[in-house]
């Protein structure tokens, strides 16, 4: 698959998490989560349909295809480590945090999201 840009990795991401991966999304819920404009979230919309990422008809709801939730748990899994890597081994504000694992989570590898999610794991049962 194509790299999508980090935009649209954002709204994979915002659906994904707005729909708990099992229901569809207002546009309007999007648009609100992420700050833009409807027509913005439209626009983004027709860019990922047409990349096989989500469901978007007139007047319904957007859904993630199978595709498109594999996509948007990868960057919710990238964002989620992160954030729990920045706040609970580094001790950084849970504000700073979340904006430096937005930012990150785009270009972060796979196999270093895998290893600190190791490391986290590691730390939790040392500590239980």
């Amino acid at each position: 698959m194509e790299k999508l840009t980090y935009a649209m990795e954002n709204y994979l991401e915002a659906i994904y998490e707005l729909s708990a991966g099992e229901s569809g999304v207002r546009v309007s819920d999007i648009s609100e989560r992420l700050g833009v404009t409807k027509a913005s979230v439209n626009n983004a919309m027709a860019t990922l349909a047409n990349k096989g990422l989500v469901i978007n008809e007139k007047y319904k709801e957007v859904l993630l295809t199978s595709a498109g939730l594999k996509q948007a748990k990868m960057t919710s899994k990238k964002h989620n480590t992160l954030l729990d890597f920045f706040t609970k081994i580094l001790k950084v504000n849970e504000d700073i945090a979340d904006k430096d694992a937005c930012s990150i989570e785009h270009v972060i590898s796979n196999d270093t999201i895998n290893a600190m999610q190791e490391y986290l794991n590691n730390i939790k049962s040392i500590n239980s």
